[in-house]
């Protein structure tokens, strides 16, 4: 079938869309209900499917609740997570069996199912199981209860912080990884958490550099933002003042996010010692891993995260 483009004036097509608060929130977070975890056999549509040396063992992988409470709530929250690697026991404790996690915060689609290839891939850095790697699904996401607004996210990334820190990693022995909307999450975590327990370095995959640029890209206009979402979130500002080693992917033809107007203003803004960019050519916005090639995505993102440790 013959595809049609219709160009409508930026003026009308921004009032179209996002004509109240609730259309553009509901785009930002656009979570999918389902009740049960079914990963390797999940059946719907994934942006990548890895071939079996990939694959992990049932016995590494642990489907779990959290409890995610805000500052503002009275009662918590359940959401749920996906451990990948092992644990170990000690005298009344319960430790991971790796001393480095790469904590993922996914994209504003879907579920975990959805993204549990891009997990088993973080898994399979320097090595299958080197790292220890932590997902969970943002509230009204999968199986999560609740609802989820910038406030929830953030709370619900202070929930797997704080797994983390329960199973006795130590002081920096983490590193946060953000793709799209959960660039958001990973950067409040570098920059909000206590100094004594910062992530040991923070990677953006495809991210936006503010909610204002959202806006603004798609109306092709200098609109303020609070117009159209309640979600605030400045990853420009933030980048400023987060100090940890920072990698940097984007695709280079990202329609969703471009990169002039994102990611190359954030890579910009990054003012730590520490830094490095991979421009992926051609890429889009969510075909990254697979255009830089799989095997060449783990050593090259191993190169960065390994020096770290």
């Amino acid at each position: 079938m013959r595809k049609f483009k219709i160009v409508i004036p930026s003026v009308i097509l921004i009032f179209s869309f996002f004509s109240c608060k609730k259309n553009l929130n509901d785009n930002l977070f656009n979570p999918a209900k389902i009740t049960e975890y079914k990963l390797d056999d999940y059946g719907g549509t994934v942006d990548f499917v890895l071939n079996d040396e990939y694959n992990i063992p049932d016995s590494s992988v642990h489907v779990f609740p959290l409890w995610s409470k805000t500052t503002n709530e009275t009662d918590s929250t359940k959401i749920w997570a996906i451990y990948i690697g092992n644990f170990k026991k000690g005298t009344n404790k319960e430790f991971l069996e790796k001393d480095t996690v790469i904590v993922y915060f996914h994209g504003n689609k879907d579920h975990m199912d959805f993204y549990w290839q891009r997990a088993k891939l973080l898994a399979n850095t320097g090595g299958k199981l080197n790292y220890g790697v932590l997902m969970i699904d943002y509230r009204g996401y999968g199986m999560s209860e609740g609802k989820s607004t910038e406030e929830t996210m953030y709370a619900d990334a202070n929930a797997a912080i704080g797994w983390i820190k329960n199973k006795h990693i130590l002081a920096q022995r983490y590193a946060v990884y953000g793709f799209s909307l959960g660039c958001a999450a990973a950067t409040y975590v570098a920059y909000n958490t206590p100094s004594i327990y910062k992530p040991l370095c923070i990677t953006l995959e495809a991210p936006f550099a503010s909610v204002a640029t959202i806006v603004n890209d798609g109306a092709g206009l200098n609109l303020d933002p609070l117009f159209f979402t309640d979600f605030k979130c400045d990853n420009n500002e933030r980048i400023k003042k987060i100090q940890q080693p920072f990698y940097w992917m984007h695709g280079t033809n990202d329609k969703f996010l471009p990169i002039e107007t994102n990611g190359e203003v954030l890579f910009k803004n990054y003012t730590g010692t520490i830094s490095e960019a991979n421009r992926a050519e051609g890429a889009g916005h969510s075909d990254v891993p697979q255009t830089i090639g799989f095997k060449k995505y783990n050593q090259l993102f191993h190169s960065f995260i390994g020096r770290r440790k």
